[in-house]
């Protein structure tokens, strides 16, 4: 077990796919995709993140996201990732794994956001079981977090769906849509991970219409 921290440059760090999507580190040559698909589901996407900067889909203010995204994955306290259909190349969303801890903790928290019009597909599902394989096998972490609002309860049934575990209740926890909100803390150890090559069959798609986390 590597209780120090690893150092992986963005043009290293892994690509991951499943039956039907591909992740990878976020670059420039996305922003088109990315401002677009942000900009439609704003309305979907707002209650359950941080309020958005004036500026947040501009060129200038996605370039800062990369530097920060690039800056973060060498110093390995946080891997980015977008998804994408293995078919058509479209970006449908993203998924980050932040806040990487080692030491004695060996843990880090996951969030994600679904573009509206994917939703209900089954997609962040499937993304999340890979990524928690990646965490896993590839990080060799111990322990993977995530938090939602109670309110969120398609959310919270998929995170149960994939192997974490209810914690508890954290009082005004995050600062999200412009006000300090309650939320539910999950978790999921090493011990429960699912087999690397385990992909859900699309019987058993569903539950990410609604974002957990925050972009």
């Amino acid at each position: 077990m590597s209780f120090f921290k690893t150092s992986t440059s963005p043009q290293s760090l892994a690509t991951l796919t499943t039956q039907r999507l591909y992740l990878r580190a976020p670059s420039m040559a996305d922003f088109a995709q990315w401002a677009d698909l942000r900009a439609r589901s704003r309305d979907f996407l707002q209650p359950w993140e941080p309020t958005w900067p004036a500026d947040d889909l501009t060129k200038t203010s996605f370039r800062k996201r990369i530097r920060r995204y690039n800056r973060n994955i060498r110093e390995g306290s946080h891997y980015p990732f977008f998804l994408f259909n293995r078919d058509t190349d479209e970006l449908l969303g993203g998924l980050n794994l932040s806040n990487v801890r080692r030491g004695v903790a060996q843990a880090t928290s996951l969030g994600y956001w679904m573009g509206a019009q994917f939703a209900g597909s089954g997609y962040m599902k499937e993304a999340v079981t890979r990524v928690c394989c990646f965490c896993f096998n590839d990080l060799h972490l111990h322990r993977i977090e995530a938090a939602c609002l109670p309110s969120n309860e398609v959310s919270r049934a998929l995170l149960t769906k994939v192997g974490f575990s209810e914690l508890g209740y954290a009082p005004s926890y995050l600062f999200i849509n412009g006000m300090w909100q309650d939320h539910i803390l999950f978790g999921k150890i090493r011990d429960s991970a699912p087999l690397p090559a385990k992909v859900l069959p699309q019987s058993e798609a569903d539950g990410d219409k609604l974002p957990v986390t925050h972009a």
